[in-house]
């Protein structure tokens, strides 16, 4: 590895105009580690078109930065990551964005990231990304929040959540399994009938 990347060396490249000074930014992004989130999740989240690239360029540089600190060995480092993804949870960036957040949460987070993750499953926009997220997240209470979620859930969302639950290892009879119905016309039966 090059010499130690700065924090402000990193906002300062990742928002240049030449391609590979911004490469070169976020492929050595997770050196810098929790204290870069804040500040990239700022420029990742910017809507003007004309910045998609750097946008893009800060986006991935968070990834980087979850990679490293979700090496072997790094808890500590995995933990002031996860506390700074967190926060981007409840906020109101970009849509894509804040999906894009729970995929970097279920990777390096644990118990901590469950209640807010599990409030997104009533936001119809995000509530597949949460489930997903809760379904990816080691924790127990991750599956309890499934479980709740289930209850409180719309009859058009109760089999994806119960999928959910089901590769976590729940067994949940009162939902079908969509896999085993057919989706157009058969003269097959169902499995089950």
């Amino acid at each position: 590895m090059n010499e130690a990347l700065t924090l402000e060396a990193l906002i300062e490249q990742i928002q240049s105009g030449d391609h590979n000074v911004r490469a070169a930014a976020r492929d050595n992004a997770g050196q810098v580690g929790a204290p870069a989130i804040a500040p990239l999740a700022e420029i990742a989240a910017d809507p003007d078109p004309g910045k998609f690239e750097i946008a893009r360029s800060a986006n991935r540089a968070m990834q980087n930065i979850v990679y490293h600190a979700g090496r072997p060995g790094a808890a500590d480092e995995a933990r002031a990551v996860s506390a700074e993804l967190i926060q981007l949870v409840g906020a109101e960036p970009p849509l894509q964005f804040r999906r894009d957040v729970m995929w970097m949460i279920w990777q390096i987070a644990g118990a901590e990231a469950v209640e807010p993750v599990a409030a997104l499953l009533g936001n119809p926009d995000l509530r597949d990304d949460a489930r997903m997220c809760l379904e990816g997240l080691p924790a127990a209470e991750a599956v309890a929040a499934l479980r709740a979620g289930l209850a409180a859930a719309p009859d058009d969302f109760k089999p994806a959540v119960a999928h959910s639950l089901r590769k976590r290892g729940v067994d949940v009879p009162d939902v079908p399994d969509l896999r085993l119905v057919p989706t157009k016309q058969t003269s097959v039966t169902p499995v089950g009938r």
